[in-house]
C-alpha cells in the first residue's frame, strides 16, 4: 500500500520536530484525537455498508426485522437476492487475495505487479490522450440515444407540463431553478432536451477525474475512478435523460473540487446543486468535513466553513419564513419519522442498484480498504468514508421525513464517492500532520 514501507510513524517524526515538550504532548493528544475521530468515522460506515450488503444478499431480512411492514411478513427473511451468490464468492476473492499480500503468501510475480499497480503513473500528456480516447469512445456510443424519445413516463407527465409553461419569472420560491434553465435552454436553443444532459454527464466524468487526481496527487487513480464512473449501468441509463439529469451532482461533486481551486466559488456550485435538486442540501454535512479533513491551510477551511455555515442558517431562515419549497410543483412537507419508510428507502439499494454489480462488490472491501489507509494518514480517506455514509443514509432519512420516494438515480453520488475512494487506495498523499 502507499507510504512509508507500509507505515507513516508520525510519533517518530514528531520527536525529531525541533519543538518543546509540551508542544509535542499536544500534537501528539491532537493525533490521538484524530485517531479515535477515524474509528468512528470508519466503524459507523462499515455498520451501514454491513446492513446494505446484507439486505442485497437477503432482500427482505431487514424490512422483516425492523420494517414493520405487514406485508412482508410472509416472504421468507433468508431468501438470497439475485447477486448473493456474485458478492459473496468476489468478496471472498478479493479478501482473500489481500489477505495471502500482506502475510506474502502470493507467487513472488504476482506481488511485484500489485506495488507496479500502486506505483504505477502515467504523464499529463499521456493522461490527456487516454482521457481524450475514453470521452471519445463514450460520446460516439451515446450519442445516438440524443435522437430518441424520452422513456420516463415522469417526463410526459410532470416534466414536460412545467417546462411548456415556464419561464425565468415565472417561479415562486425554491425549486429547482437552475434545472429548468438548463432544461428549458437545452429545448429551446439546442431544439433537444437532452443535449445539455449529455453535456453535463460528460463534464461529471471531468470532475471525476479532477477531483480524484487533486486529492491523490495520482493522474492514474483520476483516470480509474472515471472509468469506474463510465461502467456504471446508471449513469449509463441515466447520462442522456432530460427526467432525470446529473446536473445537481455535477454541481455537487465541482463543489468539493473547488474547495480546493477556487474556494470563493464554491459555496456558489454547491448553492447551483441544491437549484437543481433540493436533495443535494443533505450533503452539507460532508462538504463541511470533508473541509475539515482536507490539507488545506487553516485560514482557507476557516473561511470555506463560515462560507457554507452561512448558507446554512439562509436555509433554515428560508424555512421558518415560511417559503414555499417544492419538487417538480409539489410542494414538500416535513412529516413525523416513520420507521417502515426508513427501512423501506434503506432497502431500496438491493435493487436500484442491480445495473451496479461492481459497486455492489466493492462497497465492503472498500469501506475497509479505506479504513485501513486512513489509519496510515492517507489523506481524505476518511472524508470519501462520511460521503459514502451521507450518500446511502440521505434516501432512507428523506423518504422517512417527506412524501418522496426513493428512486435509482439518486444513487449517482454513491456510485461517484466509491469510484474516487477507489483511486484514494492508490494515494500517495497523505494528510498533513497539523
Amino acid at each position: 500500500m502507499p507510504c512509508e514501507n507500509g507505515k507513516l510513524l508520525w510519533k517518530s517524526h514528531l520527536e525529531k520536530l525541533p519543538v518543546t515538550n509540551e508542544i509535542r504532548e499536544s500534537l501528539l493528544t491532537l493525533f490521538r484525537k484524530r485517531r479515535l475521530g477515524s474509528w468512528v468515522i470508519f466503524s459507523s460506515t462499515l455498520l451501514v455498508v454491513l446492513i446494505s450488503v446484507t439486505m442485497v444478499i437477503f432482500p427482505t431480512l431487514v424490512l422483516r426485522s425492523f420494517g414493520g411492514i405487514i406485508e412482508y411478513s410472509g416472504i421468507e427473511p433468508f431468501e438470497t437476492g439475485i447477486f448473493a451468490h456474485i458478492i459473496l464468492i468476489a468478496d471472498v476473492i478479493i479478501f482473500g487475495i489481500v489477505i495471502l499480500y500482506f502475510k506474502n503468501k502470493l507467487p513472488q510475480f504476482l506481488i511485484n505487479s500489485v506495488r507496479f499497480i500502486f506505483d504505477f503513473e502515467v504523464s499529463a500528456k499521456i493522461a490527456f490522450f487516454i482521457i481524450l480516447i475514453i470521452l471519445g469512445c463514450y460520446v460516439v456510443f451515446t450519442i445516438s440515444e440524443l435522437s430518441t424519445a424520452e422513456e420516463w413516463p415522469d417526463y410526459y407527465n410532470r416534466v414536460k407540463p412545467i417546462l411548456d409553461n415556464w419561464t425565468i419569472t415565472s417561479s415562486k420560491g425554491v425549486d429547482q431553478h437552475v434545472t429548468l434553465i438548463l432544461l428549458s435552454t437545452s429545448l429551446k436553443i439546442l431544439h433537444n432536451g437532452k443535449a445539455i444532459p449529455f453535456i453535463a454527464s460528460i463534464a461529471m466524468l471531468l470532475v471525476t477525474y479532477l477531483l480524484t487526481t487533486e486529492i491523490t496527487k495520482k493522474r492514474f487513480a483520476g483516470i480509474l475512478s472515471m472509468v469506474i464512473v463510465l461502467q456504471s449501468g446508471t449513469f449509463l441509463i441515466y447520462d442522456t435523460t432530460a427526467t432525470y439529469p446529473n446536473f445537481w451532482v455535477l454541481f455537487y461533486i465541482l463543489s468539493l473540487y473547488l474547495c480546493y481551486k477556487q474556494w470563493p466559488v464554491s459555496p456558489i456550485s454547491f448553492i447551483l446543486s441544491i437549484l437543481s435538486k433540493l436533495n443535494a442540501a443533505l450533503f452539507l454535512p460532508m462538504t463541511l468535513f470533508f473541509t475539515y479533513d482536507s490539507d488545506m491551510p487553516k485560514q482557507k477551511k476557516i473561511r470555506i466553513t463560515a462560507m457554507y455555515s452561512a448558507i446554512a442558517i439562509l436555509g433554515i431562515m428560508t424555512i421558518l419564513v415560511g417559503t414555499k419549497i417544492s419538487f417538480w410543483g409539489d410542494t414538500a412537507t416535513v412529516n413525523e419519522f416513520q420507521l417502515h419508510d426508513f427501512w423501506k428507502a434503506f432497502n431500496a439499494i438491493s435493487y436500484q442498484l442491480r445495473f451496479d454489480v461492481l459497486i455492489l462488490i466493492l462497497l465492503l472491501p472498500l469501506t475497509i480498504g479505506l479504513g485501513i489507509v486512513s489509519r496510515r494518514k492517507i489523506a481524505h480517506a476518511n472524508s470519501i468514508l462520511f460521503l459514502m455514509i451521507g450518500a446511502i443514509l440521505s434516501q432512507p432519512f428523506l423518504a422517512a421525513f417527506t412524501v418522496v420516494s426513493s428512486e435509482p438515480y439518486r444513487f449517482m453520488p454513491l456510485i461517484i464517492f466509491c469510484a474516487i475512494g477507489v483511486g484514494v487506495l492508490f494515494s500517495k498523499k497523505a494528510s498533513q500532520p497539523v
